[in-house]
């Protein structure tokens, strides 16, 4: 029934436009960063997933034209400003996760179904590069969508998520025994999350109890070694739809989405001071979009810019 009215509210926007919205943090002034604009993704989509692999952006399914669900995989190479198709999901899915471990690319979980009816899954997916094939890995034990996943120490982290409600799950998963374990699970439950790995510990940032219900500002971060959580300084803004990455001794948390809201907002965590601070603004502001890190700059691809089925074939780069 609650995904029932989330469709519903998204037929009602879907024409809409929403405000725009910068951050709420302090601007950094002195330093900004400054962003450039790409050659656009061959293919307009929104609720991708994306990670870099061998010096290349990955942007994965998504939803497409008419909200239809996407198997297409494109990867930018920022050497060349160009897009090269790659091998298709086994199945098309939006609202993925996307992550590298070992020189693999992995994309887990997600929702199957269009416009009208979604229906999470837990299937996982490795992409050999060299081969460009997938090959299907063991699913998660709580099939979701609009998760977030974060590589670290070896391991694939994957939180949160809808599951027909939003979720605190989290699992881990073992690419040699191709086994997930259940860890200790976030303290908030929410969908429309971002995660990362930074410092030796996953973050979990933003997301949100449902389009019209409760948008999170909440940071949670978490430590493997004690497989325990503790609260982290919240964002300026509770929203969901975002993208984030760690480059250096940084966090970068780019746009997302609340009720009527798209945020073209870049927020640095400053590991120095202990706040976030806003940085140039994303030049097309919008959410479900994915970035990537290749060397030192970041890349920020498709996602929509309004509420509802709108899709992006935006691609942007951040360098701090």
């Amino acid at each position: 029934m609650r995904r029932g009215l989330l469709l519903g509210v998204a037929f009602v926007f879907g024409g809409c436009v929403g405000a725009t919205t910068e951050s709420a943090a302090p601007i950094d002034r002195s330093a900004p960063g400054t962003w450039t604009v790409l050659a656009p993704m061959p293919t307009a989509r929104q609720e991708v997933a994306a990670a870099a692999l061998d010096g290349r952006v990955f942007v994965v399914g998504g939803l497409g034209p008419g909200g239809a669900p996407s198997a297409i995989v494109e990867a930018f190479d920022p050497a060349t400003n160009r897009w090269e198709t790659r091998a298709p999901l086994p199945a098309a899915t939006h609202h993925a996760a996307a992550a590298t471990l070992e020189g693999r690319l992995f994309v887990i979980g997600g929702f199957t179904g269009g416009r009208v009816s979604w229906t999470p899954v837990g299937t996982v997916y490795e992409y050999d590069p060299g081969r460009d094939s997938w090959s299907t890995r063991a699913s998660l034990a709580a099939p979701r969508g609009a998760l977030a996943v974060a590589a670290l120490g070896g391991r694939l982290h994957a939180l949160g998520g809808d599951s027909g409600d939003p979720t605190n799950a989290h699992e881990v998963y073992d690419p040699a025994a191709n086994r997930w374990t259940s860890a200790n699970p976030m303290p908030t439950a929410r969908d429309h999350l971002a995660a990362l790995a930074f410092q030796g510990r996953v973050w979990a940032i933003g997301g949100r109890r449902s389009f019209l219900g409760a948008q999170y500002a909440n940071v949670e971060v978490y430590d493997p070694a004690t497989d325990s959580w503790r609260t982290g300084t919240p964002l300026p803004t509770g929203r969901g739809g975002i993208a984030a990455v760690a480059l250096a001794d940084r966090i970068f948390v780019f746009g997302g989405e609340a009720p009527l809201r798209i945020f073209s907002a870049t927020e640095m965590w400053d590991t120095g001071n202990g706040r976030w601070i806003a940085k140039a603004p994303l030049v097309t502001a919008r959410h479900g979009l994915g970035a990537a890190v290749v060397g030192d700059t970041i890349y920020v691809s498709g996602g929509a810019t309004r509420p509802g089925f709108a899709r992006s074939d935006a691609n942007e780069a951040y360098r701090p």
